[in-house]
């Protein structure tokens, strides 16, 4: 069975004593430099207001997903701001190369990660709600790889597509995807980030543990 939540004191507790965080997040028009100096590591920001060369299909603002629902009131990518310069880090080698990050998914409740469980729950692709996903924690994201029209990068299968052709250690496919994924991973790794073996879209920022899983809805503007 999955943990009793219970709301006390602003924070959302999991039995057995594990913590989960709740806030009100309240989203900004922009952000200002003031703003920003002010951020924390642990800061939960919407990054299209901290850098504009990101683009964005949020799938689970869509009915594009494997739960065939939309389950976000909002399509804003949220994560923690630690998360967010890691990123821009990234995002700038990209660019030199002619490319920039798409996000498929980032900050994602835990409610929502029980429905995905509830549904598949195989850990390979799906992170037990009881310990949460690194989703939950604003420290995690899946990507691919556009090019200036837009068009994205060959990568061998859909976002969510849960099978062996979307592991890394997959080899059965052209070498144009291969080289792909090759790209998107060494970059990301390079700026902070790990992957897991399952899904070439997912990365987890190091050492993500950090940081306490999440519960908070939002709301776009």
């Amino acid at each position: 069975m999955l943990p009793e939540i219970v709301n006390k004191d602003s924070v959302v507790e999991v039995r057995e004593s594990k913590a989960v965080e709740k806030s009100s997040f309240k989203k900004t028009v922009g952000y200002t430099n003031q703003e920003i100096s002010n951020f924390k590591n642990d800061t939960f920001i919407v990054l299209k207001k901290l850098d504009t060369t990101f683009s964005y299909n949020m799938k689970y603002a869509t009915k594009d997903n494997f739960l065939k629902e939309n389950v976000y009131d909002c399509d804003d990518c949220l994560v923690r701001y630690e998360t967010a310069k890691q990123l821009i880090k990234a995002n700038t080698e990209f660019k030199k190369l002619g490319y920039h990050i798409q996000f498929f998914d980032c900050y994602r409740p835990l409610d929502i990660q029980k429905k995905m469980w509830k549904i598949f729950p195989d850990k390979r692709y799906v992170a037990n709600p009881i310990k949460g996903s690194n989703h939950n924690r604003g420290t995690a994201v899946d990507i691919t790889l556009v090019n200036s029209l837009e068009k994205p990068l060959a990568m061998g299968t859909k976002f969510d597509f849960f099978g062996r052709k979307a592991h890394h250690a997959y080899q059965n496919l052209p070498k144009e995807v291969l080289e792909n994924r090759k790209l998107l991973k060494s970059v990301m790794i390079k700026n902070g980030f790990w992957a897991i073996t399952s899904e070439w879209w997912h990365y987890n920022l190091n050492q993500s543990h950090r940081y306490p899983v999440s519960n908070f809805k939002t709301t776009c503007e």
